[in-house]
């Protein structure tokens, strides 16, 4: 596992297709903004741990991802 640190706005690079920005931090929160391709499901980790049968609709798109990520800010 690689461990960054990173500030409120600054930003990681995954491949040539998604960067995850740090938008916000307070207290042990950390609030993210991911550029991705719509086709990459995005998904919290620990939805992934308790398998159902309508796991597809975890999914989030990436446009509605980042529409929360503002409405948030």
């Amino acid at each position: 596992m690689l461990v960054l640190s990173r500030k409120s706005g600054e930003s990681i690079r995954l491949g040539d297709d998604i960067v995850l920005t740090v938008t916000r931090t307070k207290g042990n929160r950390v609030q993210l903004a991911i550029e991705a391709p719509r086709d990459i499901p995005i998904r919290r980790a620990e939805l992934d741990s308790k398998p159902e049968p309508n796991s597809a609709k975890r999914s989030v798109s990436v446009n509605r991802l980042q529409d929360y990520l503002r409405r948030s800010a």
